[in-house]
Formats: C-alpha cells, sequence, structure tokens
C-alpha cells in the first residue's frame, strides 16, 4: 500500500509488493497525471462498501478488491502526535556482496511483518547518470558498478531522510539494459517501516546514522557468483564472458574493499540469506518492539481538547441566519426523510463553499466593459485549487465544490476508525499530481474528535501542501474538533456552518446529526 500505483492511488496487496524490486515497479511516471480522470462507479461503491467494514475485524478481512483497485482495511495507523508532528519510520538497512541475496531477506521481512505500510528502497536506484563515454565502458562490461564513486549518495540521502520523515518521494528507476535512468519515477509515500537494501548501505556515513537496524547478509562467494551469472545473463542480456570479466575486475575487488568490511557495522549478520529463518525471525521480533513503542494514542486526547477554552481564530463559521438555522432545524430533525436531508445539505454545503471561496486570495484588475467602459475588480490569485475528500461522508461536498469551481481537480482520502484501538487509520490515498503548487479545500461532511481531519491535513503536508494553503470545510464540526486541528495546525483556515458543544464518551457530536454518510447514502 505504500506504493503507488500508475493512477496514483495506493493499492498494492503485500504479495503483490515482494513480487518486484522497488527500482522496477509499476510507479507513475512523472508525466502522467495520476488524477486525470474522476473514479468510476465501481470505485466509488468501493468506497463505500469499505467504509461499512467498520463493523469487521481487521484481523478478518485484510484488502477491498474493486473493479480497479486492491484497497486495505488493514490501514496506517497515526504516524504523528497531538500536534501533528510526525514520528520518524524505523529503517532497515540490509548490506551484503552482489547476488547475496539482500532482495530475498528483504521480501521475506515484508511477508512476516504482514503489515501494509512497509516501503522497499533499492540502492540500485541511486547509479549516477553516466556520460557518453562511461556508457561505452559499461556496454564493455569496463564500468565499475561496485565502487562506492557509482552512486549518487547525495541524491540517495536526500530521499532516505525524506521518506524517513514521513514525506512523498520520487526515486529513480535504473534500467540496467541500457545503463541509464529511464523518464518515469517511481513514487513512494506512507512507510512506518523502511527496508534499505544495498551492496554499499553501510559504507556512508551519514547515510549509515539514519539507520535504525543494519543487517548484512553473508552468503559464499560461489553461490554470489553462480547467481550473479544466472541475473545477469536472463535479465540484464549481459553476456558470460562480460560477467566474469566484469566480476574479476570489479566485483570482488569492490566486496574485499568496501562491502566485507562494512560488516562491522551490521547489528546482525545474517548467514545464507533467505534460508536463515532464525535470522529472520529475530529481526521481526526486534522490529515489532520497536513498532509497539511508536504507536500513537491520541483520540481520547483530542476529545477533551480546548475545554473552557475560547474558538480559535482561524475558525470562520457560517452567519447564523433565520435561513441557515432553518436548514440546520431540518436536517438535525431525526424525523426528515432521505430527499429533504440531501436537498438542504447540498444548500448549506453550497453556501460553505461560496464562503471559502470568498477567503482565497484576490488581486485588483482592470478590465474594459462592452461600452469601453474600465471597471476596476478583483480576479483570483493563485496558481491552482484543488479539493480532497475524506471518504465517504466527504465525498458528499464535492458537487457543490464542481458546481462552484468549473473544472477543479479533486483527490480522495480514506480514514477509518480501528475499533480495536479506536484510532484512525489511512487506508487509501489518490491526490491530483502536483499538488504542493496548490491552495486545497479539503472536506468532510462532521468533525467530532478531529483525529482523521488532522491525518488529513498531516497526509497533505506530507506531500508539501503549505499548510497556509489549506482550508478545512465541514458541515458541523464539535468544539474539541475544532480545537484539536486549530492546536496542531494553526495556519490551516477552519470552516463550517455550525459548531456544537459536545462530543460524547461515544465520539458523537451533540446534539448533532447523526451519522451524516448513513443518512445521505441511506445506509443506516
Amino acid at each position: 500500500m505504500a506504493d503507488t500505483a500508475k493512477d496514483g492511488s495506493f493499492s498494492l496487496s503485500n504479495s503483490e509488493r515482494t513480487s518486484r524490486s522497488s527500482s522496477q515497479g509499476s510507479g507513475s511516471a512523472s508525466g502522467d497525471d495520476p488524477f486525470g480522470d474522476q473514479m468510476s462507479q465501481g470505485d466509488r461503491q468501493g468506497m463505500r462498501r469499505a467504509s461499512r467494514t467498520r463493523t469487521q475485524s481487521t484481523s478478518d478481512i485484510k484488502m477491498l478488491r474493486t473493479s480497479k483497485r486492491t484497497i486495505y482495511t488493514a490501514g496506517r495507523p497515526p504516524w504523528f502526535d497531538v500536534k501533528g508532528q510526525f514520528k520518524e519510520a524505523f529503517v532497515i538497512g540490509i548490506c551484503g556482496g552482489s547476488a547475496s541475496g539482500k532482495t530475498t531477506v528483504a521480501n521475506k521481512i515484508i511477508e512476516a511483518l504482514d503489515v501494509p505500510w512497509v516501503v522497499q528502497l533499492s540502492m540500485d536506484s541511486f547509479y549516477k547518470v553516466l556520460t557518453p563515454e562511461e556508457k561505452e565502458l559499461a556496454h564493455r562490461s569496463e564500468y565499475n558498478f561496485d565502487h562506492p564513486d557509482a552512486f549518487d549518495f547525495e541524491l540517495l540521502f536526500d530521499t532516505l531522510k525524506k521518506l524517513k520523515r514521513g514525506r512523498n518521494v520520487e526515486v529513480p528507476i535504473y534500467d540496467f539494459t541500457t545503463h541509464s535512468r529511464t523518464k518515469q519515477q517511481h513514487t513512494l509515500y506512507g512507510a512506518n517501516v523502511i527496508i534499505f537494501e544495498g551492496i554499499l548501505t553501510f559504507v556512508n556515513p551519514e547515510v549509515r546514522k539514519m539507520l535504525d537496524m543494519k543487517v548484512f547478509v553473508d552468503t559464499d562467494s560461489d553461490i554470489r557468483l553462480a547467481r550473479r551469472l544466472r541475473r545477469d545473463i536472463t535479465e540484464r542480456n549481459r553476456d558470460l564472458v562480460g560477467v566474469l570479466k566484469q566480476y574479476d575486475k570489479f566485483v570482488k575487488p569492490a566486496f574485499e574493499q568496501h562491502i566485507e568490511p562494512s560488516m562491522a557495522h551490521a547489528d546482525i549478520v545474517v548467514p545464507r540469506g533467505g534460508e536463515n529463518e532464525v535470522a529472520i525471525d529475530l529481526i521481526i521480533r526486534h522490529v515489532h518492539s520497536e513498532l509497539e513503542k511508536r504507536d500513537v494514542h491520541f483520540r481520547s486526547q483530542l476529545a477533551a481538547a480546548g475545554q473552557g477554552q475560547p474558538l480559535p481564530s482561524s475558525l470562520h463559521v457560517l452567519e447564523s441566519t433565520p435561513q441557515v438555522r432553518g436548514m440546520h432545524t431540518i436536517i438535525r430533525n431525526r424525523e426528515t426523510n432521505r430527499d429533504e436531508f440531501i436537498f438542504y445539505s447540498k444548500r448549506l454545503m453550497r453556501l460553505l463553499i461560496e464562503q471559502a471561496m470568498a477567503m482565497l486570495p484576490f488581486k485588483t484588475v482592470r478590465v474594459k466593459t462592452p461600452q469601453g467602459s474600465a471597471y476596476e475588480g478583483m480576479r483570483f490569485n493563485w496558481k491552482r485549487l484543488c479539493g480532497v475528500s475524506i471518504l465517504r461522508a466527504g465525498e458528499t461536498m464535492e458537487p457543490a465544490l464542481c458546481a462552484v469551481c468549473k473544472d477543479i481537480r479533486l483527490g480522495k482520502i480514506l480514514i477509518q476508525t480501528n475499533l480495536n484501538t479506536g484510532e484512525p487509520e489511512l487506508h487509501y490515498l489518490r491526490l491530483p499530481k502536483n499538488i504542493s503548487e496548490d491552495h486545497v479545500f479539503l472536506m468532510d461532511a462532521t468533525v467530532s474528535t478531529g483525529a482523521a481531519a488532522i491525518m488529513a491535513i498531516r497526509v497533505l503536508l506530507d506531500h508539501d501542501v503549505q499548510e497556509e494553503n489549506i482550508f478545512f470545510l465541514s458541515m458541523l464540526m464539535a468544539e474539541s474538533g475544532v480545537q484539536s486541528v486549530a492546536y496542531a495546525f494553526p495556519k490551516v483556515k477552519i470552516m463550517a456552518t455550525a459548531v456544537d458543544p459536545e462530543v460524547n464518551d461515544k465520539y458523537h457530536i451533540i446534539p448533532g446529526i447523526g451519522n451524516f454518510g448513513d443518512r445521505y447514502f441511506g445506509t443506516d
């Protein structure tokens, strides 16, 4: 689930992830629009079905398959605290000689961890861009790919640092048949665990400092040579003579000079690679214990947030005119039928969107009227606006936004509550391309504690959206939800049609509106 599919959504199962290398996956290309079309009706129904799996344990259902995607029902737990500040991912560095079985060990760890939020990063992705002369040497098997100078450690360090800090990253894809980087890039995001593997993983001191666990895969040299021959001849179109020549001239000396000495930095040495079940089990136990230490439990804290405190200045509530109160009276009434509920909810949503639009940056312009006279008016002064809905209730606000903003781009985030822990979990993510350049309307129909809202805002920040460019829009919020969002992200503008005073012990807003999604979609 941490990998990005071609359409920009996170949708891989563990078995799909472990069947490929991170340097050759189906990651979205930098030239593709990951959100060029709207979600199909089948996907929408799939999202709603996913929302209704709340009553089932995540141990019973691991994933939901729609017509196009695989969506995890075992989501990513919070990776940040009540202040919205991230908790760093746990990084496992795996080092070893060429064809020692590093990738096999990495895949076995992923399978044994049995959690969807694992990212596998290969050092092979970070070979330097070769000059024409170096490419010619490479084609003659005379270029040393096993020397530290062959790698772009600056890019590698920057990528691993961002990934460890929870950021969205674009990873190069290296083509071993042409000895060059492809035009496509591989998008990675959302790791609680990062598995970084390569022949020189422990060589660079700065990279080594970022590794929380260092594993060295120690395999007999004859076995490594046999594996390398099979791999390079069958997968990389090399000839036998060239492979042997490169091995004797570069691979073996590099192992003796750079790779084998780095074993001294390892926390665990794994003899025989992926066959060593005892060593892998030891690694898994340690990682699980570390993940437990990093667990965040904060929803109960959010429910009590800001009690007795004045509402923050970042909150903007729709003026409570008789018309607005009249519409609230209708949609809050338990006797209101579904058609009436939808109609008046849409009216309130439209008013909310219009008020949010008025708070966007404008600039003064002069235009000529049909009569030839000058008119001094206003024009929107931003590069682009997009909308992101928190599924499923937030999706109901999309039509109002589309009615106001022509051709607006839309994204979706699915967050659900884990019934065992009571904490929000991220299950699905699909954002417009280059969202970091946009002003973003983040939409959810109701907010009680603010747990899902904080998670969604953290996702946007991880994708480099500026905090001051985020507008959080909701039909109805509890005061605790307002306070927790404002406390975590003071620069986010919060907008609602009404704010209610309380949240009960089941995290329901009081007096509230009931389950908005169930009443709107008719699933109550």
